[in-house]
């Protein structure tokens, strides 16, 4: 080694998903020393290929290395594959999507062990691995020393965001935006449904609906701004009473368009539950206290 090198962490990767793969290649193309372990062997092969080490046991991987990566089919399935090996004075990032509740488990667990843990939820799809412009990146959560330690590292496959010490902050960031991502695509099915048997054209309806989304989106700026004050009334553009009064014209669309209102109603009704509490002033985030009373 010269004095201009620097020497790459070694990392061991337990799972060779999609998911596993891509962050294996992108730990490869950037010279990280590599471990790796699946149950099954087959889909190591080609990243053997390429210069990857290949462990015949979970066992095996993990003592190769300190810096543990494990990205699986779910938590359960952490258990089983680290069952039995020696997690003393490891560094366990655990990237297996799993809840909140199962991640500060499973960080007391690494603990009871003699491991470090951070817990992280990948906000990527495969693709986007390695790819700095995709935009893809990790939430992680547990210890911030571990997470410093590893920062560079833990860049390398994709962005990297520290949301707290509490091990279960990274599962609940990663389901809460991806819950959003549903609703927004429930949101999105409904309009699809709505032109569906007329003579719109999908294709040209898709950019309006794209930009309007766009635009509708800083509103969660405005819901973050109330919930933090606690006023909900606070910078109101159309308020509840005026919102829930309009939501006869989209039953009645739906209705007229044969489309089921099945992914409205439920949100309908929370905004007329509201609304005979008190809250015509106020804006749509009332609704939020609903759901968590």
């Amino acid at each position: 080694m010269t004095q201009h090198t620097v020497e790459k962490t070694s990392v061991t990767l337990l799972g060779l998903g999609a998911m596993g793969t891509a962050l294996a290649r992108t730990w490869l193309a950037a010279g990280h020393p590599l471990t790796v372990w699946n149950r099954t062997p087959a889909r190591a092969a080609a990243l053997a290929a390429d210069g990857a080490e290949v462990a015949d046991t979970a066992a095996e991987a993990v003592a190769a290395n300190t810096l543990i990566v494990v990205c699986l089919l779910d938590d359960a399935s952490v258990g089983e594959a680290l069952a039995g090996t020696d997690l003393t004075d490891r560094d366990l990032v655990n990237l297996t999507t799993s809840t909140p509740g199962q991640a500060r488990a499973r960080a007391e667990w690494a603990r009871e062990r003699g491991a470090r843990h951070l817990d992280g939820g990948i906000m990527a799809v495969p693709p986007m691995i390695g790819v700095p412009e995709a935009g893809g990146y990790v939430f992680y959560s547990g210890s911030r020393e571990l997470f410093e330690r590893h920062r560079e590292t833990l860049a390398v496959p994709a962005g990297t965001t520290y949301v707290g010490e509490d091990a279960g902050f990274a599962a609940l960031h990663d389901v809460a935006l991806l819950s959003a991502m549903y609703g927004m695509f429930a949101g999105t099915a409904h309009a699809f449904a709505l032109i569906r048997g007329e003579n719109i054209d999908p294709v040209s309806f898709a950019p309006l609906l794209a930009d309007w989304l766009v635009a509708m989106a800083p509103a969660v700026h405005r819901t973050a701004d109330q919930l933090r004050s606690g006023d909900y009334t606070k910078g109101v553009v159309s308020d509840l009473a005026m919102q829930v009064a309009g939501t006869p014209a989209f039953l009645s669309t739906a209705e007229q368009q044969g489309v089921s209102p099945e992914l409205l109603s439920p949100y309908f009704e929370l905004m007329r539950r509201r609304l005979a509490e008190g809250g015509g002033e106020e804006d749509l985030t009332g609704v939020i206290d609903l759901l968590t009373r």
